[in-house]
């Protein structure tokens, strides 16, 4: 399965000039919303991460997405796995879960994301699981952004990434582009325009 093609074809794989939720810059950007618009590619790729949390032998009661990126992928992976879907979402800048959602204490729970770039929300989520009671045995995502080493590749960890080393990462691809400092962003320099916020402009 060609990943990057995927995200080529669903015109998810974005060049430009682009301001991240880091506040770096980079000129590309992965929207996998417009990957997982399509319910066959959705679930094609759910599939093929569960193949790998299940050929690790990795224990999952439930998959837990931080919302709103999370959404999509986690649901699709827990149709996948046959568990149950839960997420977690933002109140007054905390990651909580509510909607009446219950984790018994000890419930193997797996964080799911769309994207995986240093970890962090997918932390935030994984933060607010344990603080139910839940264990976390693991971390998921469609795509990697690099920073953080996943599961069948050789890639590794940087110091960005917030994963613990001591779980799992399930992720189909990795995908490294180079992020800037605004202060010292080439796109910038080259006059390329202001760096959009993905999602501001249609994107």
């Amino acid at each position: 399965m060609n990943i990057k093609q995927i995200y080529k074809d669903a015109n998810a794989l974005l060049e430009g000039h682009f301001l991240l939720s880091s506040g770096n810059h980079s000129g590309f950007y992965l929207q996998s919303a417009k990957v997982l618009e399509d319910p066959k590619t959705a679930k094609l790729l759910a599939e093929a991460v569960a193949k790998q949390i299940m050929e690790n032998g990795l224990q999952v009661d439930t998959v837990c997405a931080p919302a709103l990126g999370g959404l999509i992928a986690g649901f699709a992976l827990a149709t996948a796995l046959d568990k149950r879907s839960i997420f977690a979402e933002r109140v007054d800048g905390t990651m909580t879960i509510r909607r009446g959602f219950e984790i018994k204490p000890g419930e193997k729970v797996i964080i799911c994301e769309d994207i995986i770039t240093t970890g962090g929300s997918a932390m935030e989520a994984a933060t607010a699981v344990e603080a139910m009671g839940g264990e976390v045995v693991g971390f998921a995502a469609l795509a990697n952004r690099g920073f953080c080493k996943r599961q069948n590749s050789d890639t590794t960890s940087t110091p960005n990434c917030k994963l613990p080393q001591d779980k799992p990462f399930f992720a189909l691809e990795d995908f490294t582009f180079e992020m800037y400092d605004p202060a010292d962003c080439p796109l910038c320099k080259a006059g390329k325009g202001k760096a959009v916020k993905p999602g501001s402009r249609g994107n």
